[in-house]
């Protein structure tokens, strides 16, 4: 190939870089897991082409969400966000009178599309706290930040209501990485730590029973090998048979044997750590806290508090979900199916999370067009 086409091609992907709002050191972090996600998934589901068709239509509809999101101006979500978080709080009660059950949980709507409102939530809390924060002085008064928990709480109260308790602490870990963003002082986080101590005996009250086996499995699973402690002691079989190196791609007996619960989805970290060895989780968490770095230097170099608070709270969400999932497959934390971020089978997590990446693209390119007009 001569040197004019290569120079042709390459101004061909620039303008299109540009004309999409995509920022490439994001794109090449999260195309990476993507990629990464492909192999994993088409072993943990038994190499069945349908479900990695299924994957791939999913993936391209995330990928959609992402295009569409980075074209947004910053200006718009900003006035959209209020919206977005009426239009989620609407869907969630909706989700408690006619939401489709399964697996014990009722969390799904079905418009012909199915999909969890919750996952809405993800986005419009941080988005909506950013927009209350960027228009008064920070940091908030004691006031303002009772304003803000109470709409982190609300949204948080009826997904647990579903039951869906994981999906509930990620948007209580959402709401309160943009409030603590915002300035929040000292005197209210300790606050904070002490009320939510002192609440854990009425929570461990109004949790459900399995949700309780699950907190007590965390500290004895041998309690219930083949009961509630059966998940993490496969898991953690898994992991630790794989080694240094793993046992080599589609050579996993936990997974390929079928011992191993939820390997496509919640456990999918399992399979990384029996078939790719310490080296492959290393190399996934190291993508990982590649997205998460260039989310926060979007964060820092956002042109005001709106962008920053919103692109900051995103990319630290992000570090959450990554933290919950691979500590729950490892018996750090309890089992409160959270699935491992753009690897683990998922349509509405997946479009979600892409459309987070979306906005940050956004953030960051729309930064740089500001700039050059001003130069």
């Amino acid at each position: 190939m001569s040197d004019g086409n290569r120079r042709d091609r390459g101004s061909v992907l620039a303008r299109f870089l540009r004309w999409a709002h995509l920022d490439p050191p994001l794109l090449a972090g999260t195309l990476a897991i993507l990629t990464f996600a492909t192999l994993v998934l088409y072993s943990a589901t038994g190499q069945s082409l349908g479900a990695m068709q299924a994957h791939a239509g999913k993936v391209a509809v995330a990928l959609g969400a992402m295009l569409v999101a980075a074209r947004v101006d910053p200006t718009w979500m900003r006035r959209g966000a209020p919206w977005l978080y009426v239009v989620g709080l609407g869907l969630l009660g909706l989700v408690l009178v006619t939401g489709d059950i399964a697996k014990g949980g009722q969390r799904w709507l079905d418009f012909g599309i199915r999909f969890q409102p919750a996952e809405i939530m993800k986005l419009a809390v941080p988005m909506t706290l950013a927009r209350l924060l960027h228009d008064r002085p920070l940091p908030p008064s004691l006031l303002l930040v009772i304003a803000c928990f109470v709409m982190v709480m609300v949204p948080a109260g009826l997904i647990a209501l579903q039951p869906d308790l994981g999906t509930a602490v990620l948007i209580v870990l959402t709401g309160v990485t943009a409030i603590f963003l915002g300035g929040l002082g000292w005197r209210y986080i300790v606050g904070g730590i002490t009320l939510a101590l002192a609440a854990l005996p009425a929570l461990w009250m109004v949790m459900h029973d399995y949700q309780r086996k699950r907190v007590l499995t965390l500290l004895d699973p041998d309690s219930d090998p083949l009961g509630a402690g059966y998940h993490i002691i496969q898991s953690k079989i898994a992991i630790g048979s794989g080694g240094f190196f793993g046992k080599g791609w589609l050579n996993g007996s936990q997974g390929q044997l079928e011992f191993l619960p939820e390997r496509s989805t919640d456990f999918i970290f399992a399979v990384i750590g029996e078939e790719w060895g310490l080296m492959g989780a290393v190399a996934l968490v190291g993508l990982y806290l590649f997205v998460v770095g260039r989310g926060l230097y979007i964060a820092v170099t956002a042109p005001d508090t709106f962008t920053r608070l919103l692109a900051g709270s995103l990319s630290i969400t992000f570090f959450f979900y990554v933290f919950v999932n691979s500590a729950m497959v490892t018996g750090l934390l309890p089992v409160v199916g959270v699935p491992l971020p753009l690897v683990s089978m998922g349509g509405t997590s997946m479009v979600t999370l892409l459309a987070g990446f979306g906005i940050l693209m956004s953030i960051q390119t729309h930064r740089r067009l500001g700039d050059a007009v001003r130069r």
